[in-house]
């Protein structure tokens, strides 16, 4: 059973927030805003000092960050901080008849929320989504990324198509190179000795090309002169050296903030499975934070949204569709870990072969072994012990 006894619901602005405090949605205690700043946090510990402070539970729903300061504080001076999921607020909105948006209303349904969910909240500070955000700062890097190197490739294509289709243009030494002369019309006039010394001032990949070979495909190139694109070329690949040596910092960090948050045996744990190595790994430990929060495998799925919805109605039955009302981080990097262990994982690959044989199309089959994949994780993750085929059911089950 919970010990709260006072739940309080915040709504937070720029520039204030309001809070309203309930022994039950029928005993408001008090409902007041105050200024986003040292006085308005004073005042709240101040309104909030008549109780004991074990007896108390704040919450807000999860968006913005206007929030960080203020949980920050309250963690500090040890009052329980929870972040609610939209949804939990969402349908205690449904429930009342009049629709009303202010403030006020919204610290009142979140209030309402955490005496309704105080059963089922994890019993958890928010500055566990610290992990989380660094982890989706990671993500939207990969993104931007991976968007850029597609521009940089399109580039090319009129730029320097013999190049584009003959290496492999991501080692340091072609970007370099391209950096410098971004066309195979810079190229033509270029010495085949500066080239050389681009190519090979760093340590990286080998290459499979030499300066001489380049120097041929660019006075042999169909590509035509274009001096904004080759702008353009240079300020992409500018841009694609900050973005990567950014990742690389983030994700040195995200590893520290692992090992600080004595998350490393849950990583290893997945890291057993052939196919997830340490960043997906990384990733699906910082979404889910604690596999406790979960008291079954459904409601992991769930979470995840990757449970099937069916709209039915009298004689009417719609398709089966995911719900995809879950964490949609967490979703990305489950379907990433599915087909990595599709590749690499006998075990799953047998059972992908099997479903695939039983005519599922390729992104049903793979949504099939994400759903035994996350079975299984949370077994392991449950149990403590690593991932031991002799201890799974067959694949063809």
């Amino acid at each position: 059973m919970s010990n709260f006894k006072v739940f309080v619901g915040i709504d937070i602005s720029k520039e204030s927030f309001s809070a309203c405090a309930i022994h039950s949605p029928e005993e408001i205690i008090f409902e007041e805003k105050f200024p986003m700043d040292s006085h308005g946090f004073k005042a709240f510990i101040r309104k909030l000092s008549a109780f004991p402070k074990e007896s108390i539970l704040i919450g807000k729903e999860s968006s913005g960050c206007y929030y960080v300061n203020l949980f920050v504080y309250l963690s500090q001076k040890n009052f329980n901080c929870v972040v609610l999921n939209p949804l939990i607020v969402k349908g205690v909105q449904s429930m009342e008849i009049r629709k009303t948006k202010t403030d006020r209303s919204d610290a009142r349904r979140i209030a309402f929320a955490l005496y309704t969910a105080q059963h089922s909240l994890p019993q958890k500070s928010f500055l566990s989504h610290e992990f989380r955000e660094l982890a989706r700062e990671r993500e939207r890097l990969s993104q931007q990324i991976a968007r850029l190197k597609n521009d940089i490739e399109k580039a090319l294509v009129v730029l320097f198509p013999e190049l584009e289709r003959r290496v492999n243009i991501y080692t340091e030494g072609i970007l370099r190179l391209l950096e410098k002369y971004p066309s195979a019309w810079a190229l033509k006039t270029a010495k085949t000795s500066d080239i050389e010394q681009i190519l090979y001032s760093k340590r990286g990949r080998a290459l499979s090309v030499t300066a001489q070979q380049i120097k041929q495909w660019a006075q042999d190139s169909i590509a035509q002169f274009f001096p904004i694109r080759e702008i353009l070329l240079q300020s992409k690949i500018k841009e694609l050296f900050f973005l990567e040596e950014q990742l690389e910092v983030i994700t040195e960090q995200l590893k520290r903030s692992c090992e600080e948050a004595a998350l490393c045996q849950d990583i290893e744990i997945l890291k057993s499975i052939k196919g997830i190595g340490d960043t997906t790994a990384m990733h699906f430990i910082a979404e889910i934070e604690n596999i406790n929060r979960f008291s079954s495998p459904k409601k992991l799925i769930a979470y995840c949204g990757v449970d099937p919805t069916v709209y039915e109605s009298g004689k009417f039955k719609g398709s089966s569709r995911l719900s995809k009302r879950g964490n949609r981080h967490l979703r990305r990097v489950l379907w990433l870990m599915a087909v990595s262990v599709v590749m690499y994982n006998s075990y799953f690959r047998e059972y992908f072969n099997r479903r695939r044989q039983q005519g599922l199309p390729y992104k049903k089959a793979i949504l099939a072994v994400a759903h035994k994949l996350l079975r299984v994780i949370y077994a392991m993750l449950k149990k403590k012990t690593t991932f031991n085929v002799s201890h799974l059911p067959s694949p063809c089950m």
